[in-house]
């Protein structure tokens, strides 16, 4: 590579929203920038988590001076415990953003090997050639930054996630004044997140928030339960005063929720009186008007807690006609139907449910700067390229069009995938090649072991289930001594196909012996003619290919 050529790349977040990562080098120094996770949607059967496959930079360990994380959101944190398996960096991230990161580390038994470095906006670093400040930016979680690396070819601006509330719930206003003067300053490129491209105006301010948790909670009659990102610490602060002005104790469920707010207590960024904190057992022996539940599911997860309170699956407490339900957040797209179904549950069981877009009911603001947002952006860091991120294509096309209109030159805004490289040298800026990049499944302890042809044989199980045919051999003269048996499961009900069990026994017997006649003895060979016979007889008769298991015994 040319030793004064800057490159900038995604990862992971281009033409998504989720797992993050993007990196930029100069020469041999690589700084990453963030490590996010994403979660599966439906056609991902069995997986639990997708990272960002990181295969590039393992083969350029040596180039790594650092992974820097702009706040704690898990799809910028949830990759990092499975990142510091392969690559074990120093990371460096403001103090709320470490204490989650530390999290996760402790779930994976990393702590003691991983070198953790608390940075804030007024923080200088050097990694070779690159240098690195921060300024600080406003978002639905504490410690926000956003990250200027200084190469000798110019300035990388990357925004991290942001809106500019100029009342926000926790006091940190983003820092206008700073990224002014970085713009006076001159930057190369900027990277900036791209979540409400699309949406008019300005972004609503936490304050409309806490106005309306106050009514709702001041209406209410029974008991009171509040869902929300266990992340969204200033949404957790809005409820505890809410809680406070009508004196109810507050219950906590949901194992993410108890833990970020444990973290956020310890380092001071949510404020909770002394005993007002019960556990769920606690609440079921005070009058329901007393009682206030913040707790995990609003985006639907199955086994989270407001998914099983609205199943009435909870051990420790019951949802009862009258109390109030607040969802506090919106459906991340694909989530509809998940949430559409747990409000379904929650009136079956008699609740007055409080849900709907933001602007609809007040409960939610985003966290993502709206069109006006995004445009003061640009018009304040003034970048010579633009390159957006963090959102699906027809959102990075919105967003440069927004560039355009405040001033960055046609031509100038690079709309990438994952792995497509931006490298500028001597001021101009080509994106010509790409690096190797893709997504790594999460199973279980098992990552990568999952690829597309296992996803496969899972989607065909679920379709259209499986047939298992069991035949023994004599081991001498390969005759046939026991079966055929055919086993099913997921494919038809075995009593009520009694001729089409028959069948596929006939036609296994008869491919058995076909090949034997023509001295054919080899196991893979007959399992393959099996499956080829057996497969057309089943498509011909029911147009569904179950996974068809051909299990030979000798003996």
């Amino acid at each position: 590579m040319n030793q004064n050529r800057l490159s900038i790349f995604a990862l992971g977040g281009v033409n998504e929203i989720g797992k993050n990562m993007y990196v930029v080098q100069y020469g041999d120094d690589m700084i990453v920038i963030d490590c996010g996770g994403k979660f599966p949607d439906e056609t991902l059967l069995g997986i639990d988590l997708i990272i960002p496959d990181i295969t590039y930079l393992e083969e350029n360990r040596d180039k790594i001076r650092a992974l820097i994380v702009t706040h704690g959101h898990e799809d910028h944190i949830g990759g990092i415990p499975y990142f510091l398996k392969k690559l074990n960096v120093p990371i460096y991230a403001t103090r709320f953003t470490l204490g989650l990161i530390e999290l996760k580390l402790d779930e994976h038994r990393l702590t003691g090997d991983t070198q953790l470095v608390e940075v804030h906006a007024e923080s200088n670093l050097t990694f070779g050639e690159v240098g690195v400040s921060f300024f600080r930016v406003s978002h639905s979680i504490p410690d926000c930054l956003g990250i200027v690396l200084h190469t000798p070819e110019g300035n990388v601006v990357h925004t991290g996630d942001f809106k500019f509330d100029l009342t926000p719930a926790n006091h940190q206003h983003s820092d206008i004044h700073k990224m002014a003067e970085i713009g006076k300053k001159g930057v190369l490129a900027l990277i900036s997140e791209s979540t409400n491209a699309e949406r008019k105006g300005l972004t609503p301010s936490e304050e409309m928030v806490g106005n309306h948790m106050d009514e709702a909670f001041l209406r209410a009659d029974g008991k009171i339960f509040v869902s929300t990102f266990a992340s969204n610490v200033n949404r957790v602060q809005q409820v505890v005063d809410a809680a406070i002005k009508t004196n109810r104790k507050l219950a906590l469920i949901g194992r993410s929720m108890v833990n970020v707010v444990q973290v956020a207590m310890e380092r001071g960024y949510v404020t909770i009186p002394e005993g007002m904190i019960i556990d769920a057992r606690s609440a079921n022996e005070l009058a329901p008007e007393k009682v206030a539940v913040l707790c995990t599911g609003s985006q639907g997860e199955p086994m989270a807690a407001l998914s099983r309170l609205s199943t009435g699956n909870y051990r420790d407490m019951v949802i009862y006609p009258g109390d109030t339900v607040i969802l506090a957040a919106s459906p991340i797209p694909g989530n509809e139907k998940d949430v559409s179904r747990i409000i379904d549950n929650l009136f079956q069981l008699g609740a007055k449910v409080i849900y709907g877009s933001g602007s609809t009911t007040g409960m939610h603001v985003s966290g993502h700067g709206y069109q006006e947002d995004l445009k003061l952006m640009l018009t304040l860091m003034k970048p010579t390229y633009f390159i957006p991120i963090h959102g699906e294509y027809r959102m990075l096309h919105h967003h440069r069009l927004l560039a355009e209109s405040v001033g960055v030159e046609k031509g100038n805004s690079f709309i990438i995938k994952n792995g497509d490289v931006v490298d500028i040298e001597n001021g101009v800026a080509v994106q010509t090649r790409s690096i190797p990049n893709g997504d790594t499944y999460v199973d279980g302890v098992s990552v990568g072991d999952v690829g597309e042809i296992v996803l496969r044989d899972r989607r065909q199980l679920s379709e259209d289930g499986m047939v298992v045919i069991v035949i023994t051999l004599s081991k001498a003269d390969r005759k046939i001594i026991q079966g055929p048996d055919t086993i099913t499961r997921g494919f038809v009900y075995v009593k009520d196909s009694e001729d089409l069990i028959r069948e596929i026994n006939r036609l296994t017997k008869k491919t058995i012996n076909d090949l034997q006649a023509e001295n054919v003895r080899q196991w893979n060979v007959m399992k393959q003619n099996i499956k080829k016979s057996v497969g057309h007889y089943l498509f011909t008769q029911t147009k569904r290919k179950p996974m068809i298991l051909p299990v030979i015994i000798e003996i």
